[in-house]
């Protein structure tokens, strides 16, 4: 953005105006100065657009401790979904769902790769895979990933299984994916914050180019030139909007460079964590929780999910992509969760409960943990003000996962949640139980609707799910 770009206080500035420096594109959250008329005008004039994001579960829940008590608007949290206290009214969650498709095949990958396709996926032990669909994420990005700079994103924090499942004969890569592109195209997910980062913010780079010495330095440092102008030109309302941006983007940047110090290796020993508290700001301890963590692990597990979730979080604050998927970790994926108090062991190992109380208490614990991530991101887009509301107003941030019982690997009755508003389309606060085996793909029919991207057919929908928008409905189901 140059500085004739900003000159003259009365032409409102563009939706899509970017902070520019060498290798860096900033775009910007919505201001009051891109409608005519300022804030009066500013929600009517420039409208929020409706972004979805889905959050993948591994492994399953406890059942007896997910569905909550009582239906419709009267209803009581259950025991897993505890940590979304204060964000009831945000919330549609939904009983007795299931992905038609996902029950034919033994075992987790089966219910996984088609999560998000509502499709029959192809039985094999190589790299031949068809998954029998795009997925949802990716039919709304064919259709509007030209209206922001990156179609989608897809995050995790693992990297691609391979080899073969012997138990069930498949090949693991399905249990890495839930969206994919074509029936045979798994969408790459990337599983590096620093790299997530760059996306929305760097333009890629060779080796030789002068922008390469860059790219260890602060966004912010690259775009201050153009930073500095565009102050001159907004009010003050949208300079501590700005302000409450960069320090968004600044706090990231500090603990993707604490990460990687982490990795290198170079905090071993609680005098070199507390100089890299000192050099990287205070707010490391409470993002990681205490300088005990940071010494023995550096940045947990719960800082690498959080880290994700904040990057997919700007990327919707700034309009850079309106879909994202997350995959908290691929299924089948045995991740030690002993950092947990009262857990010791790995998810899938412990899903695989048989009964046992202790194993099943340990179970609830790394759901809550699951339930306490997205709790934690809906909270941030609540704080984020956008227009006439916020962040979460604008959007639909799904919860699930492909199996309800990982002990019995049950793919009726999946753990499904919904949170936002999609722009007032949607009236949450509600726990809606629908008939037995009512089709997973007919919310996802809903959400398609609601983003502006109608489709005849979507797996085995029979239509949009009834009751979404209806403030009344409380399901055709009983609890």
């Amino acid at each position: 953005m140059s500085n004739a770009n900003l000159t003259g206080h009365t032409r409102p500035i563009s939706r899509r105006t970017a902070l520019k420096g060498l290798g860096v594109t900033m775009f910007l959250p919505l201001l009051e100065a891109m409608a005519p008329g300022g804030a009066s005008a500013a929600s009517r004039a420039v409208s929020s657009p409706v972004r979805f994001a889905a959050l993948y579960m591994p492994n399953g829940v406890d059942p007896a401790a997910w569905t909550p008590v009582g239906s419709g608007a009267t209803w009581q949290l259950s025991e897993i979904l505890a940590p979304l206290s204060g964000l009831q009214r945000d919330l549609l969650v939904f009983t007795e769902l299931m992905n038609r498709y996902s029950i034919d095949g033994d075992g987790h990958y089966a219910k996984v790769a088609p999560f998000l396709t509502g499709t029959h996926i192809t039985k094999t032990t190589g790299s031949d895979l068809r998954c029998g669909g795009v997925s949802l994420d990716q039919e709304l990005a064919q259709h509007l990933g030209n209206l922001t700079p990156l179609p989608s994103i897809e995050l995790s924090i693992e990297p691609v299984t391979t080899g073969v499942d012997t138990n069930v004969g498949y090949t693991r890569l399905y249990g890495s994916h839930i969206s994919w592109s074509s029936p045979t195209t798994p969408v790459t997910r990337e599983i590096d914050p620093q790299q997530a980062f760059n996306r929305l913010f760097r333009s890629p780079v060779s080796e030789a180019s002068p922008a390469r010495e860059a790219v260890d330095s602060s966004v912010l440092d690259a775009v201050a030139h153009d930073a500095a102008a565009l102050r001159k030109r907004i009010g003050t309302a949208d300079r501590a909007k700005l302000d409450e941006y960069f320090e968004a983007v600044r706090a990231v940047e500090r603990r993707i460079a604490f990460d990687a110090a982490r990795r290198k290796g170079e905090v071993l020993d609680d005098t070199l964590a507390r100089q890299a508290v000192q050099k990287l700001g205070t707010e490391i301890y409470s993002y990681y929780h205490d300088a005990d963590l940071i010494r023995r692990r550096g940045i947990d597990h719960t800082g690498q999910v959080r880290l994700m979730l904040e990057i997919m979080t700007l990327a919707f604050w700034t309009d850079s992509t309106r879909i994202a998927t997350f995959m908290f970790a691929n299924e089948v994926s045995d991740r030690n969760f002993s950092f947990l108090p009262g857990v010791s062991g790995g998810h899938h190992q412990i899903s695989h409960h048989g009964g046992d109380a202790r194993k099943l208490a340990e179970y609830r614990r790394i759901n809550t943990w699951h339930i306490e991530q997205y709790a934690w991101m809906l909270n941030r887009m609540k704080q984020i003000r956008e227009g006439d509301g916020t962040l979460l107003d604008n959007a639909m941030v799904l919860f699930g996962g492909g199996m309800r019982d990982g002990n019995a690997h049950s793919p009726y009755n999946l753990p499904i949640l919904l949170a936002g508003r999609a722009g007032g389309s949607l009236a949450p606060g509600r726990h809606l139980v629908y008939g037995k085996n009512t089709p997973l793909c007919d919310l996802y029919r809903g959400v398609s609707n609601r983003m502006g991207v109608p489709v005849q057919q979507f797996g085995n929908s029979d239509g949009e799910l009834p009751g979404l928008s209806d403030a009344a409905f409380a399901g055709a189901g009983s609890a």
